[in-house]
C-alpha cells in the first residue's frame, strides 16, 4: 500500500506515493510529486527547499494557483515582501468571472502589510472579510492594520488645535507671500539649471535614539554598528574599490534604518509604554508568558528540523525534555498550553514511525487525539486521526487503519482533502482482497477530484479504480479505465505516467486475449470430441454389417448345393 498522503495544502506525499501502475507505483505524477514534495517542506519549515520545490512545479504548470498561493507564503516567511506580492497577484489575475481566490487575497494583503502599506492591506482585509465573513485571518488583519496606522499616525480623537498664544508671526508670514505675490508682475527670466556635480554618498542617519534602534533592531544592531564603522573607515580618495565598498555599506544601512522605522511604527516604544499602563503593571507576566512561548517555538523548530534530517533519536530526546519543560509551565505563561503538548505528542508519534517502533508511534498518536478531543482542538484531532491510519497501515492493520480514516472523513473541509482520504481507504481495501470496496472508493475519490478540478488526483483514482478491476476480473472496464488514466497522463505530458500505464493496459489485453483464446480452443476440443463419437459410431455399425454379410453369403451357397444334390 502507498503511503498515506498527508493532506492538501498541509501535509504532502512523497515521490513513492502515486499509484500509477502495478510494478513501478513511484512513476506517476511527477507535477504532483513536486508540488506534494514542496509542501512537505513547507510543513517542516524548510522554505527555501519548498520555493526551489514550487518552482519547477510551475515550469510544468505555470497557472497552478496552489503553487503561486504557498509560495507568496513561503517567501513572506523568509521576509521578502515584493516577490510574495508578485505572486499572490499572479493568483489574483487568474480568476474568472470575477470569483477571487480567498487564500491569495489574504496573502496579498499579508504582503502589502509587512512592506508597511497598511491602508492598502487593510483595503483588501476588508475586501476578503466581506467575501468570507467567518474566517478569522481577515478580521485579525483588519485589526493589526487599523492598530499599526493609529500607532504610526496617533488617534485623531487625542489631538485638539486651539487657536491659544502669540499667532502674530504666522500672520507677518501670510503678508510677506502675498506682497512677493504682487511683486512677481510681467515676465522673468527662468534661469538655466547648472549641471549637478556628483555627491559623495553620506552614512545614513538614524532618526531614532540609539537606545530605541538597539531595541528594536535586537541582534542586527551589531550588524548596523559595523556597517557604520566599515563606512568610515574608507578614504575619499576617489578609489573604485572603495566607492563601491561605501555604496554596499550605505544600502545595507539604509536598509537596517526603513526596518527600524517599519517596526516602531507598527508598535512604538510609547504605544507599548501605553499598553503596559492598560494592563495594570502586568507587563512582568507578559514578559515571562513571550518568553515561555520563544522558548517553545525555538525547540518545536529544533524537533522539526531534526525529523527532516533524519535524525529521529535526537529529535525523540528533544520532546522529551521540552514535553517536561512545558507540563510545568503555568497555563498563564502559556495560553495555548494543550496545543503545544499535541503537537510535541505528535513528533514523538512520527519519530518512533519512522524508526519503526509501531507500538510506542500508536501510544504517543493516541495521546494526541485524547488531548484533541478533551480541549476542542480540531485541527489537532484531524492530524491524530491522520498520523494513527497511516500507523495502522503500516504494521499492516488495513482495516484498523479504514476504521480511522472513516472517523476523519466527517472532518473534511475541502474536497481535495476528500479525494485524498478515499483513496487511501480504497488502497486498504485493495489490499484487504475487498475488491469492490476498493471499486466504489477509487470512484468517490474520482468524483472529489473532479470537484477540486485536480487532474493529478484524478490519474490516482483512475489507476486504483482499474487496479480494483483487475483484482474483480472485470478486464475489459479496467482496460477502458487505462486507457482513461493515460489520456491523463499524456494531458499532464508526464512521460514517466504514460510508460507505466502503458504497461499495465498491456498486461490487461493480453489477459484478455489469453482468456478468448482459451475459449476458442476448449470449443475446439468440443467440437473434435464429437465428431470422433461420430465416426466410432459410423464404424462399429460397417464392421456390425460386414460381420453379418459372410454369414448370410454361406447360407445360400449351402442352400445351394442341397438343392442340386436333390
Amino acid at each position: 500500500m502507498s503511503k498515506a498522503a498527508k493532506g492538501p495544502g498541509k501535509r504532502g506525499r512523497k515521490d513513492n506515493d502515486s499509484d500509477a501502475g502495478t510494478d513501478d507505483p513511484g512513476t506517476v505524477g511527477t507535477f504532483e510529486t513536486l508540488r506534494d514534495e514542496a509542501e512537505h517542506f513547507v510543513h517542516v519549515k524548510l522554505y527555501e527547499k519548498a520555493i526551489e520545490s514550487f518552482t519547477k512545479a510551475l515550469d510544468m504548470k505555470p497557472d497552478d494557483k496552489t503553487c503561486l498561493v504557498i509560495r507568496s507564503k513561503c517567501y513572506l516567511m523568509l521576509g521578502n515582501a515584493e516577490k510574495a506580492l508578485a505572486d499572490a497577484e499572479a493568483a489574483l489575475s487568474q480568476d474568472d468571472d470575477g470569483k477571487k481566490d480567498i487564500r491569495a487575497l489574504n496573502m496579498k494583503a499579508e504582503a502589502l502589510y509587512q512592506k508597511g502599506d497598511f491602508e492598502n492591506a487593510l483595503v483588501f482585509y476588508h475586501r476578503g472579510n466581506k467575501l468570507r465573513p467567518e474566517l478569522q485571518e481577515f478580521r485579525l488583519g483588519i485589526q493589526k492594520c487599523e492598530e499599526s496606522i493609529d500607532n504610526s499616525i496617533g488617534d485623531p480623537a487625542a489631538v485638539h488645535l486651539e487657536a491659544k498664544g502669540d499667532l502674530s508671526s504666522f500672520y507677518k508670514q501670510n503678508e510677506n507671500l502675498q506682497n512677493k505675490k504682487k511683486q512677481q508682475k510681467g515676465y522673468t527670466k527662468v534661469n538655466q539649471p547648472k549641471k549637478e556635480e556628483k555627491k559623495e554618498r553620506q552614512r545614513p542617519q538614524d532618526s531614532s535614539k540609539s537606545k530605541t534602534t538597539k531595541e528594536l533592531l535586537g541582534q542586527l544592531y551589531q550588524d548596523k554598528e559595523f556597517l557604520e564603522k566599515l563606512f568610515d573607515s574608507l578614504s575619499n580618495n576617489g578609489n573604485k574599490t572603495d566607492d563601491f565598498i561605501k555604496g554596499r555599506a550605505c544600502d545595507g544601512l539604509e536598509y537596517l534604518n526603513s526596518r527600524s522605522d517599519f517596526w516602531r511604527q507598527q508598535k512604538p516604544m510609547y504605544a507599548r509604554m501605553r499598553d503596559q499602563k492598560k494592563a495594570g503593571g502586568k507587563g512582568s507576566a507578559g514578559n515571562q508568558g513571550g518568553d515561555g512561548m520563544k522558548y517553545v517555538l525555538a525547540k518545536l523548530e529544533e524537533i522539526d528540523e531534526a525529523q527532516a534530517e533524519g535524525r529521529y533519536q535526537d529529535s525523540l530526546d528533544k520532546c522529551k525534555l521540552t514535553i517536561k519543560r512545558v507540563e510545568k509551565m503555568p497555563e498563564e505563561s502559556l495560553k495555548n498550553k494543550p496545543s503545544v503538548l499535541a503537537n510535541l505528542y505528535s513528533a514523538m508519534g512520527n519519530a518512533y514511525l519512522e524508526q519503526g517502533k509501531y507500538t510506542q508511534a500508536l501510544d504517543w498518536h493516541n495521546k494526541d487525539l485524547d488531548l484533541a478531543k478533551e480541549n476542542h482542538l480540531d485541527e489537532a484531532e484531524s492530524r491524530a486521526l491522520d498520523n494513527l491510519g497511516r500507523t495502522h497501515a503500516k504494521m499492516g492493520q488495513y482495516q484498523e487503519a479504514v476504521d480511522i480514516w472513516k472517523c476523519k472523513l466527517p472532518q473534511s473541509k475541502t474536497p481535495l482533502e476528500s479525494t485524498w482520504l478515499y483513496h487511501e481507504i480504497g488502497r486498504c481495501y485493495l489490499e484487504l482482497g475487498n475488491n469492490k470496496e476498493a471499486k466504489e472508493y477509487g470512484e468517490k475519490s474520482l468524483t472529489s477530484a473532479q470537484e477540486a478540478d485536480d487532474a493529478g488526483w484524478q490519474l490516482h483514482a483512475r489507476v486504483l479504480i482499474a487496479q480494483s478491476e483487475v483484482k474483480c476480473e472485470e478486464l475489459e472496464a479496467a482496460s477502458d479505465s487505462f486507457t482513461l488514466a493515460l489520456e491523463l497522463a499524456e494531458q499532464q505530458n508526464d512521460k514517466a505516467a504514460q510508460n507505466a500505464i502503458k504497461k499495465a493496459l498491456q498486461d490487461v489485453n493480453d489477459k484478455i486475449v489469453e482468456r478468448d483464446g482459451q475459449g476458442d480452443s476448449e470449443e475446439d476440443q468440443q467440437k473434435t470430441s464429437e465428431e470422433t463419437k461420430d465416426s466410432d459410431h459410423e464404424k462399429g455399425d460397417s464392421e456390425k454389417e460386414d460381420r453379418e454379410s459372410p454369414k448370410g453369403h454361406d447360407h445360400k451357397k449351402e442352400g445351394k448345393g442341397h438343392k442340386e444334390n436333390v
